[in-house]
């Protein structure tokens, strides 16, 4: 398979009782004590929601067979940070794009990309993330789904 010059972030999330809302964050088993939501690159010809849809269920486990919540929020992220210069010395940078999606139960099953993931409030999930990319995503869901421009 041939790496697609692009990169995926999917926040899972829940509504609670009362309708509280937590998010899903994951602690990176290759960068200890960095904190992301799902994310990965595309393979092949998948577009960003084919690969958010098999990045979600490889990295956890969730399946789904609706809709993901297409997010606003973009990033562009050097190629060094990913996996160098495959796609040639001229390509610099990737996109970042970024997917929500409702899970109606708390079971993740992590894969071996992560030591651990927590199911955390807005506030908990923002100071946790370690960069600014899932920050600005998790602020933009949160918004989307409360109104709460916190």
């Amino acid at each position: 398979m041939a790496r697609a010059p692009f990169q995926i972030l999917v926040f899972p999330f829940l509504k609670t009782n009362g309708n509280t809302i937590k998010y899903a964050v994951f602690q990176r088993r290759d960068l200890p004590g960095s904190w992301q939501a799902i994310a990965g690159g595309g393979e092949d010809n998948e577009t960003p929601e084919e690969a958010a849809r098999r990045e979600l269920y490889e990295e956890s486990g969730i399946e789904i067979s609706g809709d993901l919540i297409k997010l606003d929020s973009m990033a562009m992220i050097p190629v060094v940070h990913i996996c160098g210069f495959q796609w040639g010395p001229d390509v610099l940078t990737i996109p970042e794009y970024c997917f929500a999606v409702e899970v109606l139960n708390r079971n993740i099953k992590i894969s071996g990309e992560h030591t651990e993931f927590e199911w955390l409030n807005y506030t908990e999930a923002a100071k946790r993330l370690t960069w600014d990319s899932n920050k600005n995503a998790l602020w933009e869901l949160n918004y989307r789904l409360t109104g709460n421009p916190a």
